[in-house]
């Protein structure tokens, strides 16, 4: 048995390494440069009139994080979980309040993280490793909640329970 094959057969991790992590992943990674320009054209230019330097952080944040939600948001819907798409029939405004609240554990870590972090290092740096540590969070909170997988599953375990109710009768 290959070492790739067992990862995949540990419950938690097995799920991370499914094809739709990487594509989220991707689609973070593109989240991460849209987060981390607007971070810096905030930072240095935008909101450099702001003091203190730590108020204009944290107004900087949260510029780069809704526009990187906004990003991210639209690139899993089209691509990362767009086969679920017919499975869920929820608008899309709506679908993206949810999208926002799965994010929002993220948002506080990734928020909390950075501020700690930048006391120890560049706040980019800061704000990239808070980013990595807030991502799988994001991911499974979204796949069960917001795209669906949760309501499948239900769906599906209902479909099997009167399904085997018609073959005992």
């Amino acid at each position: 048995m290959k070492l790739v094959d067992a990862l995949h057969r540990v419950p938690v991790l097995g799920r991370l390494l499914h094809h739709r992590f990487v594509k989220f992943g991707v689609v973070g990674a593109t989240g991460t440069v849209v987060n981390v320009a607007i971070l810096y054209a905030a930072q240095e230019a935008l909101f450099v009139a702001i003091e203190p330097p730590s108020l204009r952080l944290n107004v900087s944040l949260a510029l780069a994080i809704s526009v990187a939600t906004i990003n991210n948001f639209l690139l899993n819907r089209a691509w990362t979980w767009l086969d679920r798409r017919p499975h869920v029939s929820t608008p899309l405004l709506m679908q993206f309040g949810q999208y926002a609240i799965a994010c929002w554990l993220g948002i506080v870590l990734q928020f909390a993280l950075t501020n700690v972090f930048a006391r120890h290092v560049h706040y980019v740096i800061a704000n990239v490793a808070a980013i990595v540590v807030a991502s799988v969070a994001n991911f499974v909170v979204n796949d069960q909640w917001t795209f669906g997988r949760l309501r499948m599953l239900l769906h599906r375990w209902r479909q099997r329970r009167e399904s085997s109710h018609h073959k005992q009768r």
